[in-house]
């Protein structure tokens, strides 16, 4: 039967030289039980055959708006669809299911479904890199598309660089999981774990109406904590913006305001959990004092004297119970990479997530993040700019990952 049985996927292919991959796209997600429609455009049809996809797919390959039996196919598509995937998705494309323009039958397809819509862009790096193209990756994250890929690795022409699509396996298992949460399912890899979220940037007051803070809109940290309650674990989301916070089955929602409420929830939450991520932007310093009544603006520019808040992270990194997996963020302007695993260090927990926010739709207040996963013990993982719910997926893979090492190194391999 397989994870996906039953369920309907249009997969659709477009002209680029990774369309070669999407075979394997479509192999494996019939080996998972789906039942497969490829959609190749007339560009993909250059790039790999017709009889590929009517071998390996659960119905023949559809290529024209007009050429098929069905007199309105973009709509048969895209009404009956569970989950539509798109790989490789050029540039064209993204442009194209931006805009909301239908050119071929893929692009109708697309804009006819209420399906939720994986795209796999692949492209060369300086294609990838164009401000153009990034902000259409933005704009479509923030319609709810998940955004795969792409990864750095070997280009056509043999350069290295980002572009790269994401791996056949990679696109399945996010098919998984947005198939997994459409049918409710409550079971997953994290099932019968406790994990702690932050989410959401401190406001320390200066007087009743002002106050010091950041831009952070929560974004992430929400994503993270609905990620791991749908991958079936008990939630502790700890946030400053709880009005942002979808319901979930699991997930409870802690609203705070300053750095002291966040440090008091989290140290009361802290020892039950298996996982702490701190994804919340937390204020280093706050006024000493705080006015009673509002300052007048008349009365001139204010002296604010500041003292630091509670490095909260630093304290769950000394009082940190046994195999518990502590998490860290990074925002960063320059030298993301050494400064990230500066603070790793000092704050001795396991992994440190790094942002560079000075970059085009990464960070504050996008829907769309770009981080490097750093380790203890050196390692790094990239993920390229994408949807913020598949940066959380990739923090709680690798945050899982050390939980399990831990269980290993803990002799308790159950």
């Amino acid at each position: 039967m397989g994870p996906l049985a039953g369920r309907r996927i249009v997969l659709g292919v477009t002209g680029g030289i990774a369309a070669y991959k999407a075979v394997e796209v479509c192999r494996r997600l019939v080996d998972a039980g789906a039942h497969v429609a490829p959609v190749l455009t007339g560009g993909a049809m250059r790039f790999i055959g017709r009889a590929t996809f009517d071998a390996l797919a659960s119905e023949p390959v559809q290529t024209s708006l007009w050429d098929e039996p069905h007199p309105i196919p973009h709509t048969r598509l895209g009404q009956g669809a569970d989950l539509v995937i798109v790989c490789p998705a050029t540039a064209r494309l993204l442009a194209d299911y931006r805009m909301g323009r239908s050119g071929d039958l893929l692009t109708a397809t697309l804009l006819a479904t209420r399906a939720p819509v994986i795209v796999c862009p692949a492209m060369h790096t300086e294609m990838w890199e164009q401000p153009a193209v990034q902000e259409n990756v933005e704009v479509l994250a923030g319609r709810g598309v998940s955004i795969v890929g792409p990864v750095d690795g070997r280009l056509a022409g043999g350069d290295l660089g980002a572009g790269r699509m994401a791996d056949p396996s990679d696109v399945v298992a996010a098919a998984e999981r947005i198939l997994g949460v459409a049918r409710g399912t409550d079971g997953g890899d994290l099932a019968g774990l406790t994990v702690l979220v932050t989410a959401g940037g401190t406001r320390e007051p200066i007087c009743p109406v002002r106050f010091i803070g950041n831009r952070s809109s929560g974004k992430q940290g929400h994503a993270l904590a609905l990620e791991a309650a749908e991958r079936g674990a008990m939630v502790h989301c700890v946030t400053t913006r709880p009005e942002g916070l979808a319901e979930a089955p699991g997930l409870e929602v802690v609203a705070v305001e300053t750095a002291a409420e966040m440090a008091d929830a989290v140290g009361a939450r802290a020892a039950g959990a298996d996982v702490v991520i701190m994804a919340a932007a937390v204020a280093d310093f706050r006024p000493a004092t705080v006015a009673t009544d509002k300052i007048k603006k008349g009365a001139g520019p204010p002296e604010i004297l500041l003292e630091p808040t509670v490095d909260i992270l630093a304290g769950l990194g000394r009082s940190r119970v046994d195999g518990q997996v502590i998490v860290g963020f990074a925002a960063e302007t320059s030298d993301l990479r050494q400064n990230a695993a500066a603070k790793l260090v000092a704050k001795g927990i396991d992994l440190m997530v790094a942002n560079d926010v000075s970059e085009p739709g990464v960070g504050f207040d996008h829907d769309t993040n770009a981080v490097v996963i750093l380790d203890a013990d050196g390692g790094a993982r990239e993920v390229l700019l994408t949807d913020k719910r598949e940066v959380a997926a990739a923090v709680l893979d690798a945050a899982l990952a050390v939980h399990r090492t831990n269980r290993s190194t803990n002799g308790d391999d159950t």
